[in-house]
């Protein structure tokens, strides 16, 4: 089994906010969907959208992390502390 290839997300998607890039990947998966797209086009625009998706993935997780989650304490009372990440 051949290990994955990682590779740094380009700047201009890097620089995307969630909604813009999770924007710009529905329109690829609808260009691609449509069928009208010659195969070096989609070629390039599939890489795209896998660096679209991984950096949408990615700010999901910076958000996830930041979310606390609320527990119930000790003493019946209600208290907030960081999520667990991993």
């Amino acid at each position: 089994m051949a290990a994955e290839k990682k590779t740094a997300i380009p700047k201009d998607i890097a620089a995307l906010s969630f909604e813009q890039a999770l924007a710009e990947l529905e329109a690829i998966v609808a260009r691609l969907e449509g069928g009208q797209v010659d195969l070096e086009e989609s070629i390039g625009i599939y890489e795209r959208g896998a660096f679209l998706k991984a950096h949408c993935e990615a700010k999901l997780q910076a958000a996830q992390a930041k979310v606390d989650r609320i527990v119930v304490g000790a003493d019946g009372g209600l208290k907030t502390e960081p999520a667990e990440i991993g």
